[in-house]
């Protein structure tokens, strides 16, 4: 089968498109004939080294695939990889069906970016009707479903941040109600300028660096900020445990493994409440791009550059 490999660590150069002998699904696994794979931003981590989960070389990277396997189409979640390729091997307890009316990009935009989004704000953050959100990365892949969640659960206000105008613009299209720029040199004043000079109830964080420290530094007396990736690739500044008592902060991570691990089916819960919603017309997933197999390098330096909305796929056929 065709595939793209890493045998060295690095950056989108070390995405080498190669021939693999096709894999083999052992016990409580399935196989499955590749349509699309998901890009993540995860994936460049994952390529890097520089993942929650340490990466053994060789390594096929990828998390996520939609596919056929026994005849059914399903979206599965990989374990530890393998996605880059015209076939793979998922875990039955992480494969899902995919309802009819559901294509490929949102099917995967919902397994990943749209569980994110669901898990911060019921989980996570406990989103009640009325307050605040910041959505960080607004026009990103978790971000554009977050947007919408938000206000279909009765955000008060939702409060996009994003790089350019026209990333403003789209997160405005979903349902944000205001959009400020992701550069802004004082990211506290400008969440409480947004949020009509008080300060914000729930931030998503994805960026780290000064954005978390002063994304912190604008929460609301029993605020909280969800802090689930680190695309700038800088930590925030250490937190003092006596400095959330200035405003009863509550900060919390999200690593959607961990989800698997809760009792009862709460992955299983979220996609099927996530197609419910998308089968309403109450969510939308937003497309980002589509590249061959062959370019994963392109389709990671697009990622990387920031420069990207929604969902990036690639096609294994190209």
């Amino acid at each position: 089968m065709r595939a793209v490999q890493v045998t060295e660590f690095g950056g989108p150069e070390v995405l080498t498109p190669v021939d693999l002998p096709d894999p083999v699904a052992g016990p409580g696994e399935v196989l499955i004939d590749v349509d699309r794979i998901g890009v993540n931003y995860a994936d460049t981590h994952q390529a890097e080294n520089s993942y929650l989960a340490p990466s053994k070389l060789p390594l096929v990277p990828g998390g996520e695939v939609v596919g056929t396997s026994g005849g059914k189409r399903v979206v599965a979640l990989l374990n530890g990889g393998g996605g880059y390729a015209e076939k793979a091997v998922a875990p039955q307890a992480t494969t899902f069906p995919v309802p009819d009316g559901i294509d490929d990009l949102t099917a995967l935009s919902m397994l990943v970016q749209g569980a994110t989004a669901w898990v911060l704000l019921r989980k996570n953050a406990h989103l009640e009707k009325g307050e605040s959100v910041v959505v960080h990365a607004a026009a990103g892949g978790v971000g554009t479903i977050a947007v919408q969640l938000a206000k279909a659960w009765g955000a008060g206000r939702v409060i996009a941040t994003a790089s350019s105008d026209e990333k403003r613009a789209l997160a405005l299209e979903l349902g944000a109600d205001v959009a400020v720029d992701s550069r802004a040199e004082d990211m506290t004043a400008t969440l409480i300028e947004a949020n009509n000079g008080r300060r914000v109830d729930v931030v998503l964080d994805m960026v780290g660096g000064t954005t978390t420290d002063q994304s912190i530094a604008a929460l609301a007396p029993f605020g909280r900020l969800a802090f689930y990736g680190m695309a700038g690739r800088e930590n925030p500044k250490p937190v003092e445990m006596r400095n959330l008592l200035g405003h009863s902060t509550t900060i919390s991570g999200m690593w959607l493994p961990h989800v698997f691990r809760l009792p009862g089916n709460v992955f299983g819960t979220a996609l099927n409440e996530l197609f419910d919603l998308v089968l309403q017309g109450k969510l939308k997933a937003i497309p980002g791009g589509e590249f061959g197999l062959s370019d994963a390098r392109g389709a990671h330096e697009a990622l990387r550059s920031r420069k990207t909305v929604g969902k990036l796929l690639l096609d294994p056929g190209k």
